[in-house]
């Protein structure tokens, strides 16, 4: 690791003395945390007179320009600009946002709607209402007003739980949304795991098998997302890593996002359940589904292989 003076003089030099190096700026901005990275843009813009995220956006483009500006944000900032760039203008991204407001944990919500409050001066909730609609708009705006974070298991409900799950979609002919949604979006974590347990001795399907024969489309999605994130949220995004690169090149935008999201949260145990699922490390994968700059910004992402 460099020293922040050293950073800074290599950033210098790349943007305005050698012009463009897209080496030197990943490595050196891919290996610093983000804290690390405000301190290098500080000193560059006290130095250089100028702000630096103005001088990436002229130095670079493309794929690794959309990584190194997401690195330039903190967790909560880019996931909020993430929100916010999904229900922008005509037509709105559910896979994104449902991929953000359903794998987030309650204390992460809460620090993505203060800072969606505070860069866009807008409520979130309000902003996901306005462009979803139906169940779904319901779903995530349940999810977006959860309280705050709890370990509590209520072993009294866990049995009520599973049965009420049970009947309002499997036992039933139509499924009762409204239910699903008030268990899933007002229990906790631990109490939903062993719900979701209880849930088999009363079900022919396991919780995930319920929902895909029970709902379709964006609800059906934004439940699966929730499920498979209450049993093991980093294989969950171990296997949307997968998903966007199985087959030749790579699915960038869902890439990149888990990558910069998740990459000073939990990455490294991400890259554990990838290799122990899918048979090969998150770092082979990704070298051999992405090239030149970009791969390397997201190796040094990745940290290793396992």
């Amino acid at each position: 690791m460099f020293g922040c003076g050293l950073c800074l003089c290599q950033i210098n030099k790349t943007l305005f003395v050698l012009g463009v190096d897209e080496q030197t700026i990943t490595d050196v901005l891919t290996k610093r945390t983000y804290n690390q990275r405000r301190e290098i843009a500080f000193a560059y813009e006290r130095r250089a007179k100028k702000d630096m995220i103005s001088a990436l956006k002229g130095a670079l483009s493309g794929s690794l320009e959309t990584v190194i500006l997401g690195l330039m944000k903190s967790t909560a900032q880019y996931d909020a600009s993430e929100i916010k760039a999904s229900i922008k203008g005509l037509g709105t991204d559910e896979e994104s946002l449902i991929e953000i407001v359903c794998s987030r944990s309650n204390a992460e919500l809460m620090e993505i709607k203060r800072v969606y409050k505070e860069l866009f001066k807008k409520d979130l909730e309000k902003d996901v209402c306005g462009d979803t609609s139906g169940d779904f708009a319901k779903l995530l705006l349940a999810l977006a007003k959860r309280a705050e974070p709890s370990s509590v298991v209520d072993y009294q409900k866990i049995d009520e739980d599973a049965r009420a799950l049970f009947e309002a979609g499997v036992k039933r002919k139509g499924t009762d949304v409204k239910c699903w949604i008030s268990i899933m979006s007002e229990r906790s974590v631990p109490h939903l795991q062993k719900v979701f347990e209880r849930y088999k001795s009363y079900s022919p399907y396991d919780m995930q098998e319920s929902i895909r024969k029970e709902v379709k489309g964006d609800l059906e999605m934004s439940f699966l997302t929730l499920v498979q994130c209450f049993e093991n949220r980093q294989l969950y995004f171990a296997n949307r890593l997968q998903d966007a690169m199985k087959s030749k090149g790579a699915k960038e935008k869902v890439l990149t996002r888990i990558m910069v999201s998740r990459c000073e949260v939990d990455l490294k145990k991400i890259r554990q359940e990838f290799k122990a699922h899918h048979g090969k490390s998150l770092y082979q994968t990704i070298a051999e589904h992405t090239k030149g700059d970009y791969q390397r910004a997201l190796l040094n992402l990745c940290g290793g292989d396992d």
